[in-house]
């Protein structure tokens, strides 16, 4: 929806007709804020909904709700359109075509089932369908699977909600996007919120009884279930695309030129998309709607005779579970191996403001610098108030290839409510640096 407000600004009505198909009942909605209404932080889903069908109606964008597109042919220029309401389909003529049709939630064979009680939370709907079954069947028992960003954010979700909680994850430790003694941290939180966090597990299969799920089976027994939560991740939605013939990349997302295009008059952007990490150098599916608007954005930009291009991710994300904050940028230790930088880190606590001032508490700071030059290559933030969005001063500074040396220097805002006199952030590099002028032997 942002490819087609852009489009619309730049072309009229009388010179482009723009028709977008949504195979839902909403568009331009807030998915990243669906936990937090299942958890009652915040309203929904209206509230989660930027612009409804009818806004976009009167900004001259036809929308048509309750669409599925069943298939393209970039040769008649036409996609198949199937209307699930009147039951019948037809083919609709394009110019340009924009693809975005996000991502599918990653599900094992064992997560199939028909059975009452089992949700994803990749929608609206799926929103609704699981705050229908919490507040009508009021279980006792939650079982979230999967420990990464969603599977953390439903955590907190079901806790806030009193329910008794059960994270499931296959790894060694939750929020692998981060090192593992940064997951430490967290998986410690996790456990101190009485949330019983089981690392190194593997689901099964699910239990059901009269239509509805009684426990989760796992190779460290069976696990009592009212509700179940799954939150395996994501991979790109292409199967449109590949069958059209449009690239794919190595990690399974549509490969694009720098403005977004796919191939001649076809267009793709958000977590369909794989996108080029600026640090690493390689090929990233990143699924965050931060990416997604933008990339929309470049798009209808180009779409509507402008000029636009994306410039790439870093990896910057953030998430909490109660009061504790987790942000991360750039690369983790593991990526930076990977992409064969030789890199050192450097880990420092502190506070997130002056220590006698009320309300400071501790953080937790790493930063991942290469070796030899002090760029710095990435950083990660555990910590409470006020720690995750310290991310976005890392963030800039990696984007911008910045050593650690130059960071010590940065000249940002200090007084004993909001920082130490030396904030977490420089303190981390001033630690940086000195591990990166300690003598190397090859």
């Amino acid at each position: 929806m942002s490819a087609a407000a852009q489009a619309r600004r730049r072309r009229g009505p009388d010179e482009l007709e723009i028709v977008a198909f949504e195979m839902g009942r909403f568009v331009s909605y807030s998915a990243c804020g669906i936990p937090y209404w299942i958890g009652g932080l915040v309203d929904g889903p209206d509230a989660l909904i930027a612009r409804d069908p009818a806004a976009f109606r009167t900004a001259g964008i036809q929308v048509r709700t309750r669409h599925e597109v069943t298939g393209i042919d970039l040769d008649a220029r036409t996609v198949t359109v199937h209307d699930r309401d009147a039951g019948r389909s037809t083919d609709e003529h394009f110019d340009h075509l924009v693809y975005a049709t996000g991502a599918t939630p990653v599900r094992p064979p064992w997560a199939v089932t028909d059975a009452g009680g089992v949700f994803g939370v990749q929608t609206l709907e799926d929103g609704s369908a699981l705050r229908d079954w919490l507040d009508r069947e009021k279980p006792a028992d939650a079982v979230v699977i999967g420990g990464g960003y969603i599977g953390v954010e439903m955590a907190e979700a079901m806790i806030n909600r009193g329910l008794r909680v059960t994270l499931v994850e296959k790894a060694d430790q939750p929020m692998g996007t981060v090192d593992p003694d940064m997951g430490a941290l967290v998986a410690a939180s996790i456990r101190g919120l009485g949330i019983d966090l089981r690392t190194g597990v593997t689901v099964e299969g699910l239990e059901t009884a009269d239509g509805r799920i009684r426990a989760v089976a796992t190779d460290d027994g069976a696990i009592p279930a009212g509700v179940v939560v799954i939150g395996l991740g994501v991979r790109p939605n292409t199967e449109l695309a590949e069958a059209a013939g449009l690239p794919l990349g190595p990690t399974g997302g549509i490969r694009t030129d720098l403005r977004q295009r796919a191939a001649d008059g076809v267009w793709a952007a958000g977590d369909c998309t794989e996108v080029h990490h600026r640090i690493s150098r390689r090929a990233v599916h990143v699924p965050l709607g931060t990416h997604a608007n933008k990339q929309g954005r470049v798009a209808g930009i180009n779409i509507g005779g402008g000029y636009a291009t994306f410039p790439g991710v870093i990896g910057t994300a953030v998430t909490k579970l109660c009061d504790l904050e987790v942000a991360r940028t750039g690369l983790s230790s593991r990526e930076a191996a990977q992409a064969g930088f030789a890199a050192v880190t450097a880990t420092v606590e502190s506070t997130n403001r002056a220590g006698y001032f009320p309300g400071a508490v501790p953080m937790t700071v790493k930063v991942i610098a290469e070796r030899e030059t002090g760029v710095l290559l990435g950083a990660q933030i555990v910590g409470r108030a006020e720690a995750a969005k310290r991310i976005d001063a890392f963030a800039v500074a990696v984007w911008n290839g910045m050593t650690v040396s130059e960071m010590t220097g940065l000249d940002l805002g200090y007084a004993p409510p909001y920082a130490p006199v030396w904030d977490p952030i420089l303190i981390a590099a001033r630690k940086a640096e000195e591990v990166v002028a300690r003598p190397f032997i090859r």
